[in-house]
């Protein structure tokens, strides 16, 4: 049989699912996505249907190898990486979810937040988690589900429903379901579900305990890159062959790893549906100061685990998609970048898209969406450019923590993600922070980090340096803005960002 030439990933993200396949030099051969639908049942909720999910995944691995004359047997592995938090339970005999997947945006279990909240406010789990309590991780999606329906928490405590986030419902599927599929997750998902020590990188009872979840119904967790693979996939299955599954990343850490980002103190930014801005922070965990996340990045083999700082924005790539969706100023979300040019500036229009209350660096649920700073003068374009911008200024927030909490001052931002094609967007940002900003040349670094996972595991890829040698600048945007009408403008950032606080004094998901 021919050596394997290509590796492929599957990049099952908030809005849409990606194959996309990878020579050794990292570059794309094949790729096919499809967006799946958002479910908004009542004000706060956000829900996926993780089987439409499972069809989509398996539509486009199968339309990005028969539409490029490729086969199984020309893939050496297949990694996986994916929306993290959001929470799937499904039955084991059946392979049925008992109800929707909870997405990380979703906030109905504030009041549940709240509640733990006071014995040890938010910080009550950090030193062990490395989270606040914040609607954002699972196990407050599991501990609600179990207390809308108290019969599935019976059905856990037996085994007969599982949970995954995202990675392990594919994977599961992927390598036979019902029929023996496997039920795993590695480190960096693992990290995000507020139930896992972050020292052990094991399930931990106290937390288990506290959120009211049996351990009969997680997966195990195994390593990002594992020389022993997950599983195979199926004869049957969308790949029509036996390719081992030995990659498993969350989106931002798979990032990371395909910016190659693999000493302490490198760092990247991801500009996709969120903003996530993360540090390797090398074999130990630095638990923040400054509001920001501590999570596992990853674990290749049986190497030591490799630790980073996380700063999260809710919102960034969604609030155009909501400007193109519920406004209507924009027909497609690669026009908002032309009605934001046709304009020198922002006229004094700012957006805080606090949807989902503040991420980083405030973890404010009560928080919620402001413009500020309308005149007669203001329009359309000024909208446009405010929504651009609101995501650069998100993301010098979590610059200034993570330097803080770090001690390490950073002098480029290496950028990725699918904002990054927005010139204005880039330009902005190198502006608001008077740093420079890179962009590789393969922008879609989560895919390809999921693909270095898996084909590190297998040897197609021999060692780190292997894959720093295919990264390569493909363009450098360098402060032009002065720098006195940076801070003034930021000044008005952090003015209108007071302006969403204590919005609400209850969770509008009760």
């Amino acid at each position: 049989m021919a050596e394997a030439r290509y590796v492929g990933a599957i990049d099952q993200g908030t809005t849409s699912t990606r194959f996309v396949i990878f020579d050794r030099t990292g570059k794309i051969v094949a790729s096919h996505q499809l967006e799946h639908r958002q479910i908004y049942p009542r004000p706060g909720w956000v829900e996926h249907d993780a089987l439409e999910i499972l069809d989509k995944t398996s539509e486009v691995i199968r339309v990005a190898l028969s539409g490029n004359g490729l086969r199984a047997e020309d893939l050496a592995a297949v990694g996986v990486t994916n929306q993290r938090e959001t929470t799937v339970v499904w039955e084991k005999a059946t392979g049925r979810p008992v109800c929707n997947a909870i997405v990380w945006q979703d906030t109905r279990t504030g009041p549940i937040c709240d509640s733990l909240a006071r014995e040890g406010g938010i910080d009550r789990f950090r030193a062990k988690t490395g989270l606040p309590l914040a609607t954002y991780f699972s196990a407050p999606k599991l501990k609600w589900l179990f207390e809308s329906d108290p019969s599935w928490k019976r059905q856990a405590e037996k085994g007969e429903i599982l949970f995954g986030t995202i990675d392990t419902w594919l994977i599961w599927n992927l390598t036979g379901g019902i029929r023996g599929g496997a039920h795993v997750t590695d480190p960096s998902n693992a990290s995000r579900t507020m139930l896992c020590d972050l020292r052990a990188a094991d399930w931990d009872e106290d937390l288990l305990r506290a959120f009211g979840v049996p351990r009969e119904m997680l997966p195990a967790i195994r390593s990002s890159s594992d020389p022993e693979p997950y599983g195979y996939t199926l004869s049957d299955g969308p790949f029509g062959g036996r390719i081992p599954v030995s990659g498993d990343l969350g989106d931002q850490q798979a990032a990371l790893f395909g910016q190659t980002c693999f000493s302490p103190g490198e760092s990247k930014n991801t500009y996709g549906t969120g903003c996530f801005l993360l540090m390797n922070t090398g074999n130990k965990p630095v638990i923040s100061r400054s509001g920001l996340i501590t999570t596992m990045g990853y674990r290749v083999g049986k190497e030591p685990l490799v630790y980073a700082l996380e700063g999260s924005v809710a919102v960034a790539g969604a609030l155009v998609q909501w400007a193109r969706d519920k406004l209507g100023i924009v027909a497609s979300a690669p026009e908002i970048d032309q009605l934001a040019a046709s304009v020198p500036d922002n006229g004094g229009v700012y957006f805080v898209p606090a949807f989902s209350g503040l991420f980083a660096p405030y973890w404010r649920n009560d928080a919620r969406g402001v413009m500020a700073g309308l005149t007669h003068f203001a329009g359309k374009a000024h909208i446009a450019r405010a929504i651009l911008e609101a995501t650069a200024f998100q993301t010098r927030e979590i610059f200034e923590a993570m330097e803080k909490d770090s001690g390490i001052r950073l002098s480029c931002l290496k950028a990725d993600g699918g904002m990054v094609k927005s010139e204005i967007l880039m330009q902005f940002q190198a502006d608001i922070l008077g740093k420079c900003v890179v962009r590789p040349r393969v922008v879609e670094t989560t895919a390809l980090g999921a693909a270095y996972a898996a084909g590190l595991a297998v040897g197609f890829w021999k060692n780190e340096n292997d894959l720093r040698q295919n990264w390569a600048a493909d363009r450098e945007w360098n402060p032009t803005m002065s720098e006195s009408l940076r801070e003034e403008k930021y000044g008005f950032w952090k003015k209108a960002v007071s302006r969403t606080l204590d919005w609400t004094t209850e969770t509008i998901a009760e």
